[in-house]
């Protein structure tokens, strides 16, 4: 694995090349964390680790999501309700013809950004869809660990 490294001079021209190998062979505490063969998974662990330590991430990941998803809904919510509120009482006057014309104009604008950024997502697509592959066991361990954590 080799990175670009700019010198200190911050001369747009030049780069000098870090080679990771080198660097993990002369640090050993690099070894000790990431290990000889920093390859898939696979390589490393048995099925019942790979599936326990996915299973526990994807739980993890899903009880999170379901705490942050439940605190946005009840600010989008109560924000809402309280604009509704204060409307139908007389403190505040919503120009409802305004704002479906900024809705609309942002529906275009966000129309023509998904358009351009259609090649960015395709190769982000396919590299998830590599390393699904290449760790099948821990990926489908931590989508049933997703989904518990969800449901609890």
């Amino acid at each position: 694995i080799l990175f670009w490294n700019a010198p200190p001079a911050f001369d747009d021209d030049s780069y000098e090349v870090l080679d990771l190998t080198e660097y993990a062979r002369r640090h050993h505490w690099w070894n000790r964390l990431f290990g000889r063969n920093s390859g898939p998974i696979v390589e490393k662990y048995s099925v019942a680790t790979q599936i326990v330590m996915g299973g526990v991430t994807g739980w993890c990941a899903g009880f999170l999501f379901q705490k942050v998803g439940k605190l946005a809904a009840t600010a989008v919510g109560g924000g809402f309700l309280l604009l509704q509120i204060a409307s139908h009482s007389g403190y505040v006057q919503v120009d409802w013809k305004r704002v479906e014309k900024d809705v609309n104009k942002a529906k275009k604008q966000l129309k023509k950004r998904a358009n351009k950024a259609a090649p960015e997502i395709n190769t982000l697509i396919e590299e998830s869809t590599e390393f699904i592959k290449q760790n099948i066991v821990v990926s489908s361990g931590f989508v049933g660990g997703f989904l518990l954590g969800l449901a609890s």
